[in-house]
């Protein structure tokens, strides 16, 4: 069973920057593609970025391309994601999520488009608020 835990959410002032991170156990870190997710109260889970199982490729959602980056770590098995330029429409709980090997996490590669239904195991969730 895949397990995730994300840390680094807090409060932030607009233009700030803020860092998450996720620890995963319990699966071959190496075969999984990741993602993070985000939910603003009374809105629908939105796709941030995914990254493939060897961190070569990455996609990324209009909304934060050019300001967050996603990478991740084999050897420590965590995933990360830094937020530049934060912005008041950005605060939300945020999710680490992972998908095993499957027609959409193949070959190393993640084929979607970071939609929530293309991965099956979620953390927690940490908080972001930006204020303006």
């Amino acid at each position: 069973q895949v397990q995730l835990v994300e840390s680094g959410g807090g409060s932030v002032q607009a233009g700030g920057s803020l860092k998450l991170s996720c620890v995963v156990s319990g699966y071959t870190y190496n075969t999984l593609c990741m993602g993070w997710f985000r939910q603003a109260p009374g809105k629908e889970r939105e796709g941030v970025a995914a990254i493939s199982t060897r961190g070569d490729k990455t996609r990324y959602s209009d909304s934060v391309k050019g300001r967050f980056t996603i990478s991740r770590d084999n050897a420590k098995k965590t995933l990360s994601l830094q937020m530049n330029s934060l912005e008041p429409r950005d605060s939300a709980t945020y999710y680490c999520a992972a998908e095993t090997p499957s027609s959409i996490c193949s070959g190393g590669y993640y084929w979607g488009a970071v939609g929530p239904a293309d991965f099956h195991y979620w953390g927690q969730g940490t908080q972001v608020n930006v204020s303006s």
